[in-house]
């Protein structure tokens, strides 16, 4: 069929809708099929094997990989429909979700792209001719050879710049509430971050303490925390728009928060009613600055090998260990340190978790505490922090500062804390994806050669269509987790979906944008090359995309029937 054909066989808004929803049930067919056939490969008697998923991971991440792809089209499908009844679904959502749909299904249907040398096949994942028969079938195949074409990326380019200037591709779905927290954090951003991140980035820099006052006084570090301590008692939706506004400026700004979101949801979840008075309206008001220490020199994500000893002695425990990849531990006031309490029980049960409080550091002395010491870790970005190595050699934490009051209980405390934190980090991923997006966007528009802007060719406009698309499917797919988060809902299959997707589209929306930049995203004085360096940890931290895909994967073979 040739271009023109295709441009003038268009599809209205409610026949997209249709069509998205059978295509989205061909796609749950495809994931029933699929998961069918790796769960064969990882059984042993009736039971999910260690050794066999360890043997089979690139099939086991996939079928992870798929079930995401399967959930981000369910989730904009979603927006999409209550768009729709509200009378707000318009050409741009419109192209957004046909575009989202046809890319994502062709994928599914022939190769999904977990990292850039890792595409996982349906073949791979034990499908046949017969599977991929049954899911293509007429939606799917419509939506596959209409949905991405150049002609649908073309539009959709000329309706992003039509839109420059004002920060927004199409209409979010949030609530008169949300959307007032996303402007009022968009122009503190615009105001205090975004004119100073790249200085403060170049120059490896703190970000200023009168910036963390302004983020406290617009209550970020008590954004999720109860009135009744101190906080502003929203949920993590609204957690998720504020991260996303501020990384939007600079993701040391917007990472802030985070380290007061796993402290407090540490202290509300596993601590005493007396730790909770003392210590929450402090991390509320941002009188107190936490960091979390979890991460020892190789141990990484096998926490269950942690070796740094804690040693009731008296009235306080005495730390003996190494810590590494801490982040703003200088500055911090109070750790949230894993620490082994009891030497005889190997693994996850001899753990504990305590609240420690330190002394602020500067400069030349990070750590001025006994028993404390420690250095920089130098890296590439996600600089506003620091990140940092400590040694403790008898460091005296109070016994009453052990969370919970009791022994061994560190660990399960710690996973009560992961769904919260991967959704925020998704958040994050999601907002350093847009600052990469308007970056190549006005880069694009600004840019003149052969007698005009450069974004008027296909594949600069393509490129720039296609990270508004998955964008718009890794943000719906986040908001998603989130609601389930707020309704109370065990959501780590979500959470850890939206922040593998979020992760990985931060990154390609990086790489690309510097693309259209050429030679000059590559120069330190262009802020691209800021939020390229920025992108790369997303698909690391808080859980590395494997570790992800694993996790994933695994929720997904325990369910089958």
């Amino acid at each position: 069929m040739q271009a023109a054909e295709l441009r003038d066989e268009s599809i209205t808004a409610d026949e997209l809708l249709s069509l998205c929803g059978a295509a989205l049930a061909a796609a749950d067919g495809l994931l029933a099929r699929a998961r069918q056939s790796v769960r064969a490969l990882v059984d042993k008697d009736g039971a999910i094997d260690g050794s066999r998923i360890e043997a089979q991971q690139f099939a086991v991440h996939g079928l992870a990989w798929l079930a995401t792809y399967g959930e981000a089209l369910r989730q904009s499908l979603a927006w999409a429909e209550n768009l729709s009844a509200a009378g707000r679904f318009g050409a741009m959502e419109q192209l957004l979700l046909q575009l989202g749909f046809g890319g994502y299904l062709t994928e599914m249907a022939n190769g999904i792209a977990m990292s850039q040398i890792e595409v996982v096949r349906p073949s791979d994942l034990g499908l046949d001719g017969d599977d991929l028969a049954a899911f293509r079938g007429a939606a799917v195949e419509r939506l596959m050879r209409l949905g991405n074409t150049q002609d649908s990326r073309d539009r959709l380019a000329g309706m992003l710049v039509e839109a420059a200037g004002g920060g927004e591709f199409g209409e979010l779905g949030l609530d008169e509430t949300l959307t007032l927290v996303r402007d009022q954090f968009r122009r503190f951003t615009e105001d205090n971050v975004t004119p100073d991140a790249h200085g403060w980035h170049l120059r490896d820099e703190l970000i200023p303490l009168d910036v963390v006052q302004g983020m406290s006084d617009l209550g970020v570090f008590g954004l999720t925390i109860p009135e009744n301590y101190g906080g502003h008692g929203m949920g993590k939706t609204a957690m998720c728009v504020v991260s996303e506004e501020l990384c939007r400026g600079y993701i040391g700004v917007g990472s802030l928060g985070t380290r007061s979101e796993i402290a407090a949801e540490l202290i509300l979840h596993g601590g005493t009613e007396e730790q909770r008075q003392e210590w929450l309206p402090k991390i509320a008001s941002g009188e107190i600055l936490p960091t979390a220490v979890f991460t020892e020199p190789n141990v990484g994500s096998d926490l269950g090998s942690v070796g740094t000893r804690a040693i009731r002695d008296g009235d306080v425990y005495r730390v003996q260990g190494n810590k590494t990849w801490i982040t703003h531990a200088a500055r911090a006031d109070m750790m949230t340190l894993l620490a082994r309490t009891d030497s005889e029980q190997a693994g996850y049960r001899g753990l504990s978790m305590f609240l420690a409080s330190k002394p602020r550091g500067e400069g030349d002395d990070p750590f001025p505490a006994k028993g404390m010491s420690g250095g920089e870790i130098q890296v590439l970005g996600y600089r506003g922090m620091k990140e940092y190595e400590i040694a403790f050699d008898g460091f005296e934490i109070a016994a009453e500062n052990l969370l919970g009051g009791e022994e061994g209980r560190g660990f399960k405390q710690l996973m009560a804390t992961f769904e919260s934190a991967r959704i925020q980090t998704a958040a994050r991923a999601v907002g350093v994806a847009q600052n990469a997006f308007e970056l190549g966007l006005n880069y694009g528009i600004e840019r003149q050669q052969f007698g005009g802007p450069i974004v008027r060719f296909p594949r600069v406009a393509g490129k720039l269509a296609w990270m508004a698309v998955e964008i718009m499917l890794s943000r719906q797919l986040t908001y998603f987790a989130a609601r389930q988060k707020d309704q109370g809902r065990r959501c780590d299959l979500e959470a850890g979906m939206a922040k593998l997707l979020a992760a990985r589209v931060a990154w390609s929306s990086a790489d690309n944008a510097v693309q259209i930049h050429g030679g000059n995203g590559f120069s330190l004085e262009f802020p691209i090359s800021r939020v390229l360096c920025d992108a790369r940890i997303l698909n690391i931290f808080e859980g590395a995309g494997e570790i992800q895909a694993q996790v994933i994967a695994r929720r997904l073979l325990e369910s089958h029937n």
